[in-house]
């Protein structure tokens, strides 16, 4: 049991049931998926599923209890802010797997290199048969959507730090007003992608990396909605203060993460790939 008169600014955490409740129903949602896939029934992966996001309500009010009994010192928000600039450059390792996917299936794309390439791809890049988006309609609006939001967050931070309740109040809901339309305008793109749909044209590497690259993005604004959602909730009950907000300054951070990345993605996979099949 932690002492809680100690006399360092180190918060020494009292035994949890979380990491071992949550590491069995994360086993319990694997087994659960893989036996959907193999034509099971989902139940399994449900429960581990509901168990899973149980869990981390439940870790997470826990994290949210000690930050209201003082045991977040300033050294131990220093500590967290390390934690989550290492979580965010696994991120952007997560996505350099999938920019080097795209790179190296369209750079080298000829039969010189491997032979079963020239059979996915017809030697060209994008892939012959493949109708790509045009990224001046709908990749350009999400864009300039994501990149309002960036804007918006940072209003919520900046009245945050001046103790301005409604600003970070009215910024989170234009960010996550903002957020919910960037998924709403991806997923009307991907049901109009040719290259999902066409018998000719799909199952081919471009679909499988633009997917891949663009769908994770997605799921990252999906997953930082959330946050800020959670911030919104917990900004209208009086929760952070300038001198003390990481949860709200996390999912800040996160958010601008999710914007930089899109740039890239619009960048090499949308406007590179149009230039690429316009000289087809």
């Amino acid at each position: 049991m932690a002492d809680s008169h100690v006399n360092h600014d180190y918060h020494l955490v009292e035994p949890s049931p979380w990491p071992a409740v949550g590491a069995a129903f994360a086993f319990v949602l694997a087994v659960g998926a893989i036996m959907w896939m193999h034509d099971s029934a989902p139940w399994v992966m449900v429960i581990g599923l509901v168990g899973v996001l149980y869990t981390m309500f439940m870790w997470w009010r826990d994290v949210i209890k000690e930050a209201h009994q003082g045991d977040h010192t300033p050294v131990v928000q220093l500590h967290l802010r390390y934690g989550m600039i290492l979580f965010i450059a696994s991120e952007v390792m997560f996505f350099v797997a999938w920019f080097w996917a795209f790179f190296e299936a369209a750079l080298y794309s000829d039969a010189a290199i491997q032979a079963t390439r020239v059979e996915l791809t017809g030697g060209l890049w994008p892939p012959k048969g493949v109708e790509v988006f045009n990224p001046w309609h709908l990749p350009l609006i999400n864009t300039l959507i994501l990149l309002t939001s960036g804007t918006t967050v940072t209003w919520a931070h900046h009245a945050l730090l001046h103790n301005d309740r409604k600003g970070l109040i009215w910024g989170l809901v234009c960010t996550i007003l903002l957020g919910l339309l960037f998924t709403a305008v991806q997923a009307y793109e991907y049901g109009h992608a040719s290259f999902a749909f066409s018998q000719a044209s799909g199952g081919n590497i471009y679909g499988s990396t633009f997917f891949m690259a663009t769908g994770f993005h997605g799921f990252h604004v999906i997953v930082g909605t959330i946050f800020l959602i959670v911030c919104l909730f917990r900004a209208l009950k009086g929760h952070f203060t300038p001198e003390q907000h990481f949860g709200f300054e996390a999912a800040a951070w996160y958010w601008h993460f999710v914007d930089v990345v899109w740039l890239f993605l619009f960048a090499c996979i949308y406007v590179w790939g149009s230039v690429g099949a316009t000289f087809q």
